[in-house]
């Protein structure tokens, strides 16, 4: 068995069932992601559309595709039809500007996109996402574009050296989450709540994720 097949079918036995594991195939092999995918996986998880490129060709729709990546700086190609077609999910949308633009790209070719709307849960400018405070605005100006579907909320959370000093920064996106459910609102269904990495998945979930985001755990350390 192979150690990527071992990684994965131990994690699996370790979370809970209702969450999804989603791999984060950042630079991995069309290989390393097909043993990920055999082993039970059934989410890949993309930050670069330049990635897509080099191993979609070889792997096709062998698992659901989420984009993870920043779709503000990545557009010129996300937004093309043929990615757009790849993907099930875009879980990074982080403003009513690029939503539009999705929204508007996925009616013309007759589909409806589901997205997570990411919050900034560590308020930190270098990274996107929509600060806690203006989650909810957003959403609701969001929730009438009748080609993309929300949800559910996605965060990073501050890479931390103690997987610990994570938990506040779920617990705010968790808290985030139950606020918008319990409106109902129209276009919005709060499903999905991905938090959570290889170094904080276990706190991710003790604070109410749903969908984990996983490399080198699986995979091991990326070559340089």
């Amino acid at each position: 068995m192979g150690r990527i097949r071992e990684n994965v079918e131990r994690i699996l036995n370790e979370i809970p069932d209702y969450v999804r594991l989603e791999i984060a195939a950042k630079t991995r092999s069309a290989e390393e992601i097909r043993e990920a995918i055999d082993a039970g996986v059934h989410i890949i998880g993309e930050n670069y559309i330049k990635d897509v490129k080099k191993v979609y060709p070889l792997l096709g729709k062998i698992a659901q595709w989420h984009f993870i990546g920043s779709p503000d700086m990545q557009k010129h190609d996300l937004l093309k039809n043929k990615y757009l077609e790849i993907f099930d999910m875009i879980e990074t949308v982080d403003s009513e500007k690029i939503a539009i633009e999705i929204n508007e790209k996925c009616k013309k070719i007759g589909k409806t996109m589901d997205v997570l709307i990411e919050v900034n849960s560590g308020r930190e400018v270098q990274k996107s996402g929509v600060m806690p405070e203006d989650t909810l605005e957003l959403v609701k100006k969001l929730g009438s574009l009748e080609n993309i579907r929300i949800k559910g909320l996605m965060t990073m959370g501050p890479r931390l050296g103690n997987p610990e000093d994570s938990r506040p920064f779920f617990k705010e996106t968790k808290r985030i989450f139950d606020e918008i459910k319990k409106l109902n609102m129209p276009g919005v269904e709060m499903k999905y709540l991905s938090m959570g990495m290889s170094n904080s998945y276990k706190i991710a979930i003790s604070e109410g994720a749903n969908i984990i985001r996983l490399g080198t755990v699986i995979f091991g350390p990326r070559e340089l």
